[in-house]
């Protein structure tokens, strides 16, 4: 068996293509990718060279189009760890409020915060204590 059938694509039937292209392209419009990239898998295969004239193409141009990188398949795993970062206060008044009582103490360091805020942040934590 040739090997230009091993993948199903053979030069006739790419250059049935580039023929069809060819009578039905309007004005000197470009050659399309699927067309190059037909034209490439051929040229790996059989050689640049055979390929290049039995497709009437650039052999040049060919070579530089089965160089085009292909795009990397990042494979990686789920990330054990996710850090947020919550954004820098701007600014902002800093409070430190202790709160000692029967049940033991309560420290908080705010920053950006309003001392309403702190009022009802505390009130909630020292009923759930208490």
């Amino acid at each position: 068996m040739p090997r230009s059938k091993t993948s199903g694509l053979t030069i006739e039937a790419v250059q049935a293509r580039f023929a069809d292209w060819r009578q039905h392209r309007k004005g000197r419009s470009a050659i399309p990718d699927e067309l190059w990239s037909a034209a490439a898998e051929l040229a790996r295969r059989e050689g640049v060279s055979q390929i290049a004239a039995g497709l009437r193409l650039d052999g040049g141009k060919l070579k530089r189009r089965m160089a085009v990188p292909r795009k990397p398949v990042r494979r990686t795993g789920p990330s054990a760890f996710l850090e947020l970062i919550a954004p820098a206060a701007r600014g902002g008044p800093e409070y430190i409020v202790e709160l000692e009582g029967r049940a033991g103490k309560l420290r908080i360091h705010c920053k950006g915060s309003t001392a309403a805020d702190l009022a009802t942040l505390s009130r909630a934590l020292w009923d759930a204590v208490a």
